[in-house]
């Protein structure tokens, strides 16, 4: 994911010499080609992640549209202060992007997972959050995010993860995408858990469950016709995502589905649990750890069909 991030950040560059990148203290050699085809507009700011917030929203107020980068953690809890009142209070067109989102750092421990970043920053007035599935829609988020005039921020895996999609897709912000219709089941996927999603789905499939698969690449804001349409049409309606089951695309979705007069689907949420995890491994390890496996996943779905 983050070199499609670097690949299309640079062509978008290319187009737009408002486009500034700035970096804290990660991908020099990443952003090799950015520099050399957009000289001086990428800026190191160092370990100093609040003070890069700052000047993005500095540069933004005077007609540029910066983009931060930096590992998910640290440019998101250490920076709450900044993004609230610099960029979403001033609503300065800043793009924020966290690499290695979620559990991607597994094996780097606590300091470097990010499980609650999306239930954070969706509560900031007026910021817009993506989380593309695979490296397709990277490219998609970036180029819909940079359209627009308003913060946002972007959450993505590391490397080396699956593609779903067979090319980039257009994305619109607050849209849905879907891979398969509705059916028994439907998966809404958001973030790096989209391969797990498709597999899941297989395994559905292969003991003759009808599923669905939907991708949200855009957390806020929801795509409330596309959520309309799946809980009308299936009995299980399941959220996905590398983060807490508390605040993010499993929340969002309880909390408009508490103010819905009626819903045929039943609702469940995978996720992270309400707790740090403290165990050694890399990221499929952590996952198996709160039950994101494609078997665990699909076991909990039958089960869930099957309750009267």
């Amino acid at each position: 994911m983050r070199n499609a991030f670097a690949h299309e950040i640079t062509q978008l560059a290319q187009q737009d010499e408002r486009i500034v990148l700035l970096s804290g203290d990660i991908g020099n050699r990443l952003f090799d080609e950015f520099k050399a085809k957009c000289p001086g507009r990428f800026h190191n700011c160092g370990v100093a992640e609040a003070n890069m917030i700052g000047v993005a929203a500095g540069l933004a107020m005077n007609g540029l549209r910066p983009v931060c980068y930096t590992i998910a953690p640290f440019v998101t809890y250490r920076c709450m202060e900044q993004i609230r009142v610099d960029v979403c209070y001033h609503h300065v067109p800043v793009t924020i992007v966290g690499t290695g989102a979620g559990l991607a750092y597994a094996s780097l421990g606590g300091t470097h997972h990010s499980c609650e970043d999306i239930g954070m920053l969706r509560l900031l007035p007026g910021l817009t959050v993506m989380a593309p599935g695979d490296a397709h829609e990277v490219r998609g988020c970036v180029r819909s995010v940079l359209k627009q005039d308003r913060p946002a921020y972007i959450r993505i895996g590391k490397k080396g993860e699956d593609v779903v999609h067979a090319s980039t897709p257009a994305i619109e912000v607050g849209k849905s995408l879907v891979l398969t219709p509705p059916g028994q089941v439907t998966l809404l996927s958001t973030g790096n858990m989209l391969p797990a999603a498709s597999a899941t789905a297989a395994l559905l499939a292969a003991q003759a469950i009808s599923c669905g698969v939907v991708s949200l690449p855009c957390v806020k804001p929801l795509d409330t016709a596309r959520l309309e349409e799946v809980f009308a049409t299936s009995r299980v309606v399941a959220t996905l995502e590398e983060h807490s089951i508390l605040g993010g695309l499993g929340g969002s979705v309880a909390e408009w589905l508490s103010e819905q007069p009626s819903a045929h689907g039943r609702l469940l949420r995978f996720g992270t649990a309400d707790e740090f995890y403290h165990e050694t491994g890399e990221q499929e390890h952590a996952r198996e750890h709160f039950g994101l496996g494609p078997e665990r996943m699909a076991a909990r779905i039958r089960a869930a069909l099957n309750r009267p």
